[in-house]
């Protein structure tokens, strides 16, 4: 490190001498194509400098990636819990919480759907936080708008009933699948049409992008699940293993 150090600092320094006017002059064209010189000849004769200071930024990027994660996942308070943009099914008041980012065009998604069912009757101390992550179309996007007035209407067991229904179903999910449900669940249409249109509902997809993001989500489903974020369908036994453990000492794995 400190190598690194010593290298990164000696190149800045030329960089910096390289940029700044000498005196009330500037450099001379001369004077600059000596210091370019020096530079390249500096960095030719050393090229691990390069790959060492790459791979110090990824080792920095990467501990800043982790520290956002876990300050997200560890706060009760953030909107990972605690945001009017998502839909709570199970226990509302249980001691276990399991976040998924789904989206309702993806086939994963629907093959985890009966485990998801599963989990919530045999925990009956598990919160399922549910957060549309429309990131497969344009049509998923379309299909997490009606979602989003859905929930205005439909609260617990009735939504879950709408999401299990939409999510369940066969072939691409969109705009007109998802108000179709809706309509046979007994919503108010005027009221979801209007809903769907509204600010929040922008508001709330852009909330689920910024967590993705900050948790580092590349695909669907994606769970938060204790200290951890998992990515894939893993299965109801991956997922009731890591439970039983939450339940045991508050972490995906115990010592």
């Amino acid at each position: 490190m400190a190598r690194i150090s010593a290298l990164l600092a000696s190149l800045t320094i030329a960089l910096v001498a390289f940029s700044m006017p000498l005196a009330a002059d500037e450099f001379s064209a001369s004077q600059k194509s000596e210091i370019e010189g020096i530079i390249k000849d500096y960095i030719m004769k050393n090229p691990e400098l390069l790959r060492d200071a790459i791979n110090e930024l990824e080792a920095r990027d990467k501990a800043a990636e982790t520290a956002t994660r876990d300050k997200l996942i560890k706060d009760p308070q953030s909107p990972l819990y605690t945001s009017p943009y998502q839909a709570i099914v199970g226990n509302p008041d249980g001691k276990l919480t399991l976040v998924e980012f789904f989206d309702y065009n993806c086939g994963y998604c629907k093959k985890m759907l009966p485990d998801i069912a599963r989990l919530m009757k045999d925990e009956p101390d598990l919160r399922v936080i549910l957060r549309d992550y429309p990131i497969l179309s344009d049509a998923s996007v379309d299909a997490a708008q009606v979602a989003a007035a859905v929930r205005n209407q439909f609260k617990g067991e009735k939504f879950w009933e709408f999401h299990q229904k939409l999510l369940g179903s066969h072939g691409p999910v969109g705009r007109d699948q998802a108000l179709a449900v809706a309509q046979a669940l007994g919503a108010d249409m005027g009221k979801i049409e209007k809903d769907m249109n509204a600010p929040t509902v922008k508001e709330g997809l852009d909330e689920s992008d910024r967590l993705g993001r900050d948790l580092a989500l590349n695909g669907t489903p994606s769970y938060v699940v204790g200290d951890e974020v998992v990515v894939g369908a893993i299965g109801y036994d991956a997922l009731k293993a890591k439970l039983d453990n939450v339940r045991k000492c508050g972490k995906v794995v115990c010592s």
